[in-house]
């Protein structure tokens, strides 16, 4: 890469909390922080934001009346932007780009007043405008007073890491000096938890680890949902303030066999791994915060994937969707934080029931990755 981007923050709500101290601690257990809700007719386990984050939407909502239309996707989205970009120490009358995107946007919202339609044949006035997924941004901007580039995508479960790619772009281009990327999901409702249990991928069993993401020898799918929302702060330079330095990009698609399915060897991850460290010899990768989801296929073949590109020097590998659920298009941006964090660290958080690991000191590369529906991986190669 011909520049040098600084991540100068980073900011997430999520079931660890929302500071730094408090998700680290909270990594530092073998706690997972799933529990099992009613979802209309059905129970099912789901990850919620811990208590010291709702109360800081609801204020957020109580804060100013147009907010209290606002679709939680959207709120989540706004605190942990104010947080990072209060953090980098960017002042509102500068100029700088947010691309903050969801895998399914207003979730919450759209099925209340899809539900009141069915129920009157009468759409509310403000259903359009606080559904559509460039809500996010667009009231982000709003929020922080931002005169930049206000972009929302969904790319499904990579949606917080193609961001990242976005804002590197602009960075790069010189059209922008500083960028705000991220992804905010809110999924636990009763329409999207059917939806995952009818693909046949939801966890059935509540055991002591109830989502066994990166257990390779599972018999069953245990994939979980989760909420939350993550950003992050880029800048162009060699940063004081730096957390960590992107060093590697990498992404690729491949053709599907099946609406929801990668290749057996996850040839999409194996481009984009590739890609992210064509500039890098792969002895000097410590670890990888992996995608790995709890489903059979989706931990198997990402595996697989690693080791096609590894070889036997495997790093230490690691997720982090057995303790707070798959977040969708905030996934990526958690697996970053969670990368930044054991590089500040330099502690390598493992998966509790996975089989040990080599442990590497000192932590300097650590490779994330991404990827969703439609075959569309991201990797990111962090340095410290």
């Amino acid at each position: 890469m011909p520049e040098t981007i600084s991540i100068t923050a980073i900011a997430s709500l999520s079931p660890l909390g929302n500071d730094q101290q408090t998700i680290w601690k909270n990594y530092q257990t073998d706690a997972h922080f799933f529990k099992t809700h009613d979802f209309g007719t059905r129970k099912a386990l789901a990850a919620f934001l811990d208590h010291d984050s709702k109360g800081i939407i609801e204020n957020l909502r109580q804060s100013d009346p147009k907010y209290k239309f606002l679709d939680h996707s959207v709120l989540y989205a706004i605190a942990a932007s104010r947080k990072a970009v209060d953090d980098a120490g960017w002042r509102k009358d500068e100029v700088f780009g947010i691309n903050i995107g969801s895998s399914r946007g207003a979730t919450h919202l759209f099925e209340k007043h899809y539900r009141e339609f069915l129920d009157t044949q009468k759409a509310q006035t403000l259903a359009s405008p606080t559904t559509t997924l460039g809500n996010i941004s667009s009231w982000v901007a709003h929020d922080l007073q931002s005169d930049g580039p206000e972009i929302s995508h969904s790319i499904t479960c990579s949606t917080a890491l193609h961001a990242l790619l976005n804002g590197v772009a602009w960075l790069r281009s010189g059209m922008a000096d500083k960028f705000l990327v991220g992804g905010s999901e809110s999924p636990l409702t009763d329409f999207t938890i059917a939806q995952m249990q009818a693909l046949k991928i939801y966890a059935r069993d509540d055991q002591p680890f109830p989502c066994r993401a990166f257990d390779l020898e599972k018999t069953q799918n245990t994939m979980i949902l989760g909420e939350a929302a993550a950003v992050c702060c880029l800048e162009v330079g060699d940063k004081e303030n730096a957390l960590a330095y992107i060093t590697g990009l990498g992404y690729a698609t491949e053709i599907l066999a099946h609406n929801t399915s990668i290749s057996a060897e996850a040839d999409c991850f194996q481009k984009s791994m590739r890609m992210a460290l064509k500039n890098t010899d792969i002895s000097q990768v410590d670890a990888i915060v992996m995608h790995a989801p709890g489903t059979k296929a989706g931990d198997l073949t990402e595996y697989k994937a690693i080791q096609k590109v590894f070889g036997e020097r495997l790093p230490m590998l690691t997720t982090n969707k057995w303790k707070t659920g798959h977040t969708f298009g905030a996934s990526g941006m958690l697996n970053i934080e969670l990368a930044v964090l054991m590089l500040q660290h330099q502690e390598f958080i493992g998966v509790p029931f996975a089989k040990k690991q080599m442990l590497r000191k000192p932590i300097r590369k650590v490779l994330v990755n991404a990827v969703g529906f439609g075959g569309n991986a991201v990797s990111v190669l962090l340095t410290k």
